[in-house]
């Protein structure tokens, strides 16, 4: 009786609707960044595993306005994708801070003063992936991937030290993107649901 009455624990859906419990939400912990083409050192492995935060994808549309007798008629213009905000644990072997300046070295070349010569030549891919909790031999089970293209670093903090604090020291860094796709296809954004040929900006 108990147990049933867990299926209760949810938001009441009206008549003829059978209960069923909450179901389980992703939780926030339990993600896993990777980067392809990041840096020249080639392994990110360690600078996977010492990712604290990371936010996933912001999307804005541009909006567009037509006014026409008594109404104003508003329609999606481009989308824009905003930055997406890294920090990373720096670890005594420097191999963070040295993935880190590669890649800013990779943007432009402080030391002769000269930029990359076009953006396939320093933008990497940063993966984003949701797990259900999963280790060691019960290996995790993703539920939701983010593909990141196009990216580069727009700012790279490396932050103060300070004689009276005993916390980690990290890295903050700000990538900028060109797109952004949810994975497999079907699971949001990038989903092919069809194009309408419509003709009415109403809708």
């Amino acid at each position: 009786m108990a147990i049933a009455s867990l299926t209760k624990f949810t938001v009441p859906l009206g008549q003829g609707t059978a209960a069923q419990g909450m179901l389980m939400p992703k939780l926030k912990y339990r993600f896993r960044v990777t980067f392809l083409n990041f840096g020249i050192s080639g392994s990110t492995t360690e600078m996977t595993k010492m990712v604290k935060t990371f936010a996933r994808p912001t999307v804005t549309f541009e909006e567009g306005t037509i006014d026409i007798y008594n109404s104003k008629i508003k329609y999606a213009g481009k989308p824009s994708w905003g930055d997406a905000g890294l920090v990373l644990r720096d670890d005594a072997t420097g191999q963070v801070s040295k993935l880190v300046g590669e890649q800013l070295q990779k943007q432009f070349d402080f030391m002769e003063q000269a930029s990359a010569r076009s953006g396939i030549d320093y933008k990497f891919q940063t993966n984003i992936e949701i797990l259900d909790g999963g280790n060691g031999a019960l290996a995790p089970e993703v539920l939701e991937t983010w593909e990141l293209y196009g990216c580069f670093l727009s700012e790279a903090n490396y932050n103060e030290m300070d004689y009276g604090s005993s916390e980690v020291m990290e890295i903050n860094m700000t990538i900028k993107f060109d797109n952004a796709l949810q994975k497999p296809d079907g699971s949001g954004v990038g989903t092919n649901v069809g194009r309408t040929l419509g003709t009415v900006v109403t809708g």
